[in-house]
C-alpha cells in the first residue's frame, strides 16, 4: 500500500538555504514545536525567537505569519495522520479500522496542545495545509463507509458527527492534561460504543449539515484560532 505523500508547503524555499540560515530555521522550528505543544497556537513568537537564539526579525524572515510557522510544524503530524488513515481504510475489519483511526486522531490531539487547537477549529490554512486536511477528511469518510457497509457502524452517523469527537476531546484533553493525561481514551471509547450498530436507538435530532459544521468551526476559530492571524 502506498502512503500519501505530503504536499510541499506553499511557502517552502525554492532553493536550499545557506548553512547559517538553515541552522536558524531549524532552531526556530525546534523552539516553536516545544512552545506550541505546551502553550497552544497562541504561544509567544518573541519567546520562540528568544529560545531559538535569533532576533524576532529573523523569525519573520523565515515565517512571515504565525500560520506559516503552524503549517511548517504540523505538516509532519498531518502526514502521520494520513498514513494512519490509509492503513485504517485498508483493514479487513472495518470497525477496527474506524477505532484505530479515531484513537490516532485523538492521540495526536492529546500529545500536542497546538494540534488539539488546530483540529478543533477551522483555520485559514494555505493550499498545502488545506489539501492535507481535506484528504484526511476524505479518507475518514471512506473508513466510515467501510464500517457501515459491514454493518458495524450505525447507518445514521455522518462525517459531521466525527467533529463532535474532536470538539469534545479538545475540552477534555485541556481540562485533564495535568491531572489524568490519558482520561481522553475513556471518553473516546464511551463515544465509540455509541457509534456501534448494536444497541443503537433513534436519535432525537438530525445531524449537522456541512454548512452548519463549517459555521461551527468558524465560530471556534473566532474564539480559539484568532492567534493564527496574529503577527
Amino acid at each position: 500500500m502506498s502512503h500519501h505523500r505530503a504536499p510541499a508547503l506553499s511557502d517552502a524555499p525554492a532553493k536550499p538555504l545557506r548553512r547559517d540560515a538553515q541552522r536558524n530555521r531549524d532552531a526556530i522550528v525546534a523552539a516553536a514545536r516545544t512552545a506550541f505543544s505546551e502553550q497552544g497556537l497562541g504561544a509567544s513568537l518573541e519567546g520562540v525567537a528568544r529560545e531559538a537564539g535569533v532576533a524576532i526579525g529573523t523569525l519573520y524572515r523565515h515565517f512571515p505569519t504565525r500560520l506559516a510557522l503552524v503549517e511548517a510544524l504540523f505538516n509532519v503530524k498531518y502526514t502521520e495522520l494520513l498514513i494512519a488513515a490509509e492503513e485504517a481504510a485498508a483493514m479487513d475489519d472495518a470497525w477496527e479500522g474506524f477505532c484505530c483511526y479515531m484513537e490516532k486522531l485523538c492521540q495526536l490531539q492529546a500529545c500536542d496542545r497546538a494540534f488539539n487547537d488546530l483540529v478543533s477549529a477551522r483555520l485559514p490554512l494555505h493550499a498545502a495545509g488545506r489539501e492535507m486536511h481535506d484528504r484526511a477528511q476524505e479518507i475518514c469518510s471512506q473508513i466510515m463507509r467501510n464500517a457501515q457497509e459491514q454493518g458495524t457502524l450505525r447507518d445514521d452517523v455522518t462525517p459531521q458527527d466525527i467533529a463532535f469527537v474532536t470538539w469534545s476531546q479538545a475540552g477534555i484533553i485541556q481540562a485533564t492534561r495535568t491531572i489524568a493525561p490519558r482520561a481522553w481514551r475513556r471518553h473516546l471509547y464511551l463515544m465509540l460504543d455509541a457509534f456501534r450498530t448494536q444497541g443503537a436507538h433513534e436519535l432525537p435530532e438530525p445531524p449537522l449539515t456541512s454548512e452548519q459544521a463549517h459555521q461551527t468551526r468558524t465560530a471556534l476559530e473566532c474564539t480559539e484560532g484568532d492567534c493564527c492571524e496574529q503577527s
